[in-house]
């Protein structure tokens, strides 16, 4: 059974049962203030778990979505963590609730996917007493009931209840003794901004239920098995386990005063494809698994290596070390280049800000590593033509942007090798002067791997105390953070920086200046992407060269124009496909599901603007009090122009 074949499964499974498959949202979220990625399948459906219609009155959605979770890059290397993923999900919005969802999935989970029941864990909410959020009961029992359809005596163990009440837990085989784990907050409690602690008021949240496979007892692994001799349950972080889903009860909102239910209770459902797929092949290594058959075989290729991991290694200190380097490596590679391939699809190309910043890191990270391969030649192009072969059936635009994503990519390895081979040159230079603050400088100013500096000083002859010089390094790096985050506060990174009157105010205003831009410069000009707050907008737009004054003001008179007429802004719901036909204005058609939202700004006789679009908008354009006007225009990289604009 192929990934391919098991996100299709999932998909028919739950149409089935009456929901609406929907296509996957950009990486790129629209009007998102909280975040520069889409890093669940939850966050382009929070307006609709809060209460709003989704379009066509839907409250049954199933889809696979792309995700992209910065945060992971430095945990890329072992067996499970990965920066891009699928998230396969099924959402009822004011529909079915705990007892359907738990049935449906254990049904997919152990009749369509065919898991052995006997290996799957589930943990449950203990609750927290100071938001009066009660302990989980319902879910238990239906969870018991599903088992005992099995011939599965399902118990309950509360790990944090034992350890308080003084139980040694190490005289105990936990696994044998439960099925159901109770858990706190930090496990199984489900909100974008975590526990409920954290919740900024307005947030939806919930208890959730998670579902783990057991690998066995033999796959404790860890680096030197220091889990060997301790207790294992679903949670830990042995390596035993594996969470293959999550049902979260979306049914609360935090508030000033505490939490209150939500006008509707809802189920979101999240199970990583790449983690259900090492389920069903019965491997703890995701990357065995066929989303990386043909980047792996390519890069074996390439580098000349084998990717020695298999199911019966027992654990990391039973492997000879350079096996575990190379396939940390290989790992690294793999995934950067996945995830970089499917950020340029939706926009991010490599930069040195926002999201491109991090589809920059991971080329260059990707050929930090393959240097350590041995790999001295461009290669990151090939690995993203294998990425492309394994997706394009399912993801088709990937075929339709590939020569684009090719380019783009060994650009950006050339640039980088050139940095490395000015790094090379410096530290070879004047390696007897090598300190931390000088190796930090390096991989500052050029990127040069803090390893690097390492292998060249050795290469050199000069003895070096490597724990002395990386932790001197290490002073430098959060030295050098810490003034990051003081000079970034406040700084917005993308979108909307909020949903208030002015904002909202200047966002139908962009619609507006779209639509002037458009017609002074040419029907071919596109959004490329805007951060909007109270003081003013920013837009990107492809154009190839500078604005003229005549323009600017040409496009000021139009949107001024607007701007006094009487016109009204309509919203109305029309197929994607339609929208398209008919001509309608849009950016990032991907992000928005098969049935989409149109405002038009109108006056009755003039159509001013008619563009997708997800919101929010004023209804009047006579709510904006002012004059727009256009502040500086500039170059915002190859082919596309930034324009900064107020109104006063």
């Amino acid at each position: 059974m192929t990934a391919h074949s098991i996100r299709q499964k999932y998909l028919n499974f739950f149409e089935t049962r009456g929901h609406k498959i929907v296509s996957s949202a950009s990486l790129l979220p629209e009007n998102d203030p909280t975040t520069l990625f889409t890093g669940s399948g939850m966050q382009p459906m929070v307006a609709y778990l809060l209460g709003e219609k989704y379009p066509g009155g839907q409250k049954r959605i199933v889809n696979s979505q792309k995700c992209f979770r910065s945060g992971d890059i430095e945990e890329v290397g072992d067996n499970r963590h990965t920066t891009f993923f699928e998230m396969l999900g099924n959402w009822s919005l004011g529909d079915y609730f705990k007892k359907e969802q738990i049935e449906w999935i254990f049904e997919f989970l152990t009749k369509e996917l065919e898991l052995d029941p006997d290996r799957l864990y589930v943990s449950v909410y203990k609750g927290n007493e100071k938001y009066d959020l009660d302990k989980e009961v319902e879910a238990v029992e239906i969870w018991k009931t599903q088992f005992k359809s099995v011939g599965i005596e399902a118990k309950t163990i509360d790990i944090i209840e034992e350890k308080k009440n003084g139980i040694n837990l190490q005289d105990k085989d936990i696994v044998q003794e439960a099925r159901i784990f109770y858990y706190p907050d930090s496990e199984n409690w489900w909100s974008r901004a975590g526990a409920p602690d954290k919740m900024p008021v307005g947030e939806p949240g919930g208890p959730d239920s998670e579902i783990f496979w057991d690998f066995g007892a033999e796959y404790k692994m860890h680096e030197k098995s220091k889990w060997k001799d301790q207790p294992c349950h679903p949670a830990c972080d042995c390596g035993r386990f594996m969470e293959i889903g999550n049902s979260v009860f979306m049914q609360y909102k935090k508030t000033e005063n505490g939490f209150e239910e939500l006008v509707q209770k809802n189920i979101d459902f999240g199970g990583g494809l790449e983690r259900l797929t090492a389920a069903v092949l019965d491997t703890p290594d995701v990357f065995l698994t066929d989303l990386f058959k043909l980047p792996m075989q390519k890069l074996e290729k390439i580098s000349n290596k084998k990717y020695n991991f298999a199911k019966g290694d027992l654990g990391y200190d039973e492997m000879p070390s350079c096996w575990i380097d190379d396939m940390r490596s290989m790992r690294v590679i793999l995934d950067h280049i996945k995830g970089a391939t499917f950020l340029i699809n939706d926009g991010a190309n490599p930069s040195n800000k926002d999201q491109g910043y991090f589809t920059r890191r991971l080329i260059r990270r990707a050929v930090r590593f393959g240097h350590q391969l041995g790999i001295e030649n461009n290669f990151t192009k090939e690995i993203s033509q294998s990425v492309i072969e394994t997706y394009q059936d399912y993801y088709m635009d990937l075929a339709d942007n590939a020569e684009k994503i090719y380019q783009i990519i060994n650009e950006e390895e050339e640039k980088f090798r050139k940095t490395l081979a000015k790094g090379l040159k410096i530290i070879n230079e004047d390696v007897k002067q090598i300190g931390g603050r000088e190796i930090f400088d390096l991989y500052q100013t050029y990127g040069f791997p803090i390893e690097m500096s390492f292998e060249e000083c050795k290469k050199n002859g000069l003895k070096i105390d490597e724990d002395k010089l990386q932790k001197e390094f290490d002073n430098e790096l959060q030295r050098h953070k810490d003034l990051s985050r003081t000079a970034s506060v406040g700084k917005f990174k993308g979108g909307l920086a909020s949903h208030d009157k002015i904002t909202t105010q200047l966002h139908t205003v962009t619609h507006l200046m779209l639509a002037g831009l458009k017609k002074v410069l040419g029907k071919d000009v596109t959004q490329k992407g805007s951060n909007i707050t109270p003081e003013r907008i920013r837009f990107d737009f492809s154009y190839d060269k500078a604005l003229t004054d005549e323009q600017k003001k040409e496009v000021e008179k139009f949107v001024n124009n607007a701007l006094n007429s009487d016109a009204k802004v309509e919203l109305s719901e029309m197929a994607k496909d339609k929208a398209l036909k008919e001509g309608v204005t849009g950016a990032f058609w991907e992000k928005y599901p098969d049935l989409v939202k149109i405002y038009t700004i109108t006056d009755g006789n003039n159509i001013y603007s008619r563009e997708l679009c997800g919101g929010p908008h004023v209804k009047k354009v006579s709510e904006i009090k002012g004059v727009f006007k256009i502040k500086k225009e500039k170059s915002s990289g190859s082919g596309v122009r930034r324009i900064k604009a107020i109104v006063e």
